[in-house]
């Protein structure tokens, strides 16, 4: 063996790595947007949100520093804040598991083999497709204004409807309403995992005797709990989140008697009306870390609950 054969194969390999780098520049280069995007669009605005979190800012005039100022005045001098906190715990706790359990229903529904399933699909999701945008918003304030069509229908029966939107008792169950009519992502999903659960499963229950309600609790239920756990988190955070339906409802005050203000619609109330920028970037990192709260308290309860196909 000459030193030709051993050296050629070396220097082959040598040489290998060029090419890979290059790929990987290639590759750097093609995300160079999707970075711009991130630290322009994304961790910028991020990192400046919690320097203003802490100043006194309107948006005319320089920030001026002031601490944990606008977070201790939250907790113990703005009573609306409170309000606003109340009332969008409220909808979340009311509105999520009854949006779930009706994407459920509904969900076991079509999953039995009808004629035209993949039409009743569609119309049931439809409402997810619009149920975020003004327009349907603006709709549901004509539903169940005083002269709605809710009132009109009540009236067939000779019951006079108060006015659903105008009165603080019933204004905030209107839009849990609105909330629970907006099932269909979450009916697609638990579509989705039912159509997982094996077949043979309810045969054996079948032979057993078992009912369809113990079929549904002791087989469907077990094997989605990764896909209702899944929709849990989802529906939490975007409750939280929440904004057009209340802004359109209330007219962007929050009303009546602030039975509607939600926490996004109080904090675009302070940083866009009361030009109080630094308090409202306050009010989204406490939004941030509630929503994070929320989040792992859900991670560290799915351990009790939510069962893997993987495990034993």
């Amino acid at each position: 063996m000459t030193a030709a054969d051993i050296v050629g194969p070396l220097t082959r390999s040598a040489a290998q790595p060029r090419p890979r780098r290059r790929q990987s520049l290639v590759g750097y280069l093609f995300l160079l947007p999707w970075f711009g995007g991130v630290i322009l669009l994304t961790a910028g605005p991020l990192l400046a949100s919690l320097y203003l979190s802490f100043t006194n800012f309107d948006l005319l005039q320089a920030p001026d520093w002031v601490g944990l100022e606008n977070y201790i005045r939250m907790f113990t001098a703005d009573t609306r804040f409170m309000r606003a906190l109340w009332v969008t715990l409220t909808y979340v706790l009311l509105g999520v598991p009854l949006n779930l359990a009706f994407a459920l229903l509904i969900a076991v529904l079509l999953n039995q083999k009808v004629r035209g399933l993949g039409l009743f699909r569609g119309i049931y999701y439809l409402p997810s497709l619009l149920g975020g945008s003004v327009a349907i918003a603006v709709l549901w304030r004509q539903l169940f204004g005083r002269d709605g069509v809710v009132n009109e229908a009540l009236s067939v029966f000779g019951i006079v409807g108060p006015n659903w939107i105008g009165m603080p008792q019933y204004a905030l169950y209107t839009l849990i309403l609105l909330h629970v009519w907006q099932f269909g992502s979450a009916m697609v999903i638990f579509l989705a995992g039912l159509q997982q659960v094996p077949g043979e499963l309810y045969e054996a229950a079948d032979i057993d005797g078992a009912s369809n309600w113990r079929k549904f609790w002791s087989i469907t239920l077990p094997l989605i709990t990764p896909v209702l756990f899944f929709n849990l988190v989802l529906g939490i955070i975007n409750s939280f989140q929440a904004f057009t339906s209340a802004y359109i409802v209330s007219g962007g005050t929050g009303g009546p008697a602030d039975s509607t203000m939600f926490y996004t619609l109080y904090l675009y109330q302070q940083g866009f009306s009361n030009f109080r920028m630094g308090y409202a970037s306050a009010m989204g990192w406490v939004l941030l870390a509630i929503i994070a709260a929320f989040t792992a308290v859900n991670f560290l309860a799915s351990r009790k609950w939510v069962f893997y196909g993987d495990e034993r």
